[in-house]
């Protein structure tokens, strides 16, 4: 598995390493699942995956519904399937609780739902606004509300629910849901990408911009236009719902961009403090972009340690 916050460089890397050992790629990322939505989340196109099988990408459309659990369960038959072809299954992505969910085979069965509740929270944050929302969270469950941004009003609202129907915090039933000692059902070789921070938010900036030359804005009005509510799970994502305040005029297109690299400044943030907390990760520090050969070797070294397949393991 490779793992790592935005724009440090994990796909580029990933079709290295999947050529190298003959792997299929599975996307741990919770965004590209769906159709249409391209640009915005960075996805590979079909052109430059240099023919390696991608998978759990595009099979939805952007109006569904997807969560940590239907991942887990489609991650871990696709896993299934490609060492049935005699296949290494890679992971890799950013979306630190899907992952986790499939290496240490979390338990979701206990998830529970109040629609009516979410859809008081769901008002109360439309008149009193998101960081009052979020402020409620931090009262009952403030570990949970550390890690989420005010503005990720979904996942807030979720937090608040698990404390309301089960009288446990969000961290509390992770926690369980996994143990804390609980061993992996797979053998792994778990990888994780870091560089310095300040080199890190540039490249981010540097992707947004990428981005929106690309057509973002197109891409987010033909959502919009095709029928797709900002309501939905989809148009949550990073640079969807920025662009679309834009698109509706609830705010100007430089602001926009300005909250849109923000955000994922912070999501990034986010990212690298869940995956500090995984076990059994080992992190390859990417400041030094003219010593990818070096990297690569490394790595490779690592995965073949890990595999037994005959190289000298470089810690």
């Amino acid at each position: 598995m490779l793992v790592g916050p935005t724009a440090v460089g994990k796909t580029a890397l990933s079709l290295q390493l999947a050529r190298a050992f003959d792997c299929e790629i599975i996307s741990g990322d919770s965004m590209q699942v769906y159709r249409r939505m391209d640009i915005g989340t960075a996805k590979l196109p079909l052109s430059e995956r240099e023919g390696i099988p991608h998978h759990l990408i595009d099979i939805l459309e952007p109006d569904e519904p997807f969560s940590a659990s239907m991942f887990q369960q489609l991650c871990t038959e696709k896993i299934q399937e490609i060492h049935s072809r005699g296949k290494m299954p890679f992971i890799v992505g950013g979306t630190g609780l899907y992952v986790e969910s499939v290496c240490y085979g979390y338990n979701f069965q206990g998830d529970t739902g109040d629609e009516a509740f979410r859809e008081r929270m769901a008002a109360y944050a439309e008149e009193h606004g998101a960081e009052l929302l979020h402020a409620r969270l931090a009262v009952v469950d403030p570990a949970t509300a550390d890690r989420l941004h005010p503005n990720d009003i979904r996942r807030v609202i979720r937090a608040l629910e698990v404390w309301e129907t089960t009288g446990k915090t969000l961290s509390e039933t992770q926690a369980q849901s996994r143990g804390d000692d609980k061993a992996s059902p797979y053998r792994l070789c778990l990888l994780g990408l870091t560089m310095d921070r300040a080199e890190l938010y540039r490249r981010i900036n540097r992707r947004v911009d990428a981005m929106l030359a690309d057509g973002l804005v197109e891409e987010v009005r033909q959502l919009l236009e095709s029928g797709v509510p900002r309501s939905a799970v989809s148009m949550q994502g990073l640079g969807y719902k920025e662009v679309a305040a834009c698109l509706r005029g609830e705010t100007d297109y430089d602001t926009a961009v300005e909250w849109l690299k923000r955000d994922t400044r912070h999501f990034a943030k986010r990212q690298l403090s869940w995956f500090r907390h995984m076990k059994d990760l080992v992190w390859i520090d990417m400041d030094d972009a003219e010593n990818n050969a070096d990297h690569f070797r490394s790595i490779c070294a690592i995965i073949a340690g890990k595999f037994s397949l005959g190289l000298e393991y470089i810690p």
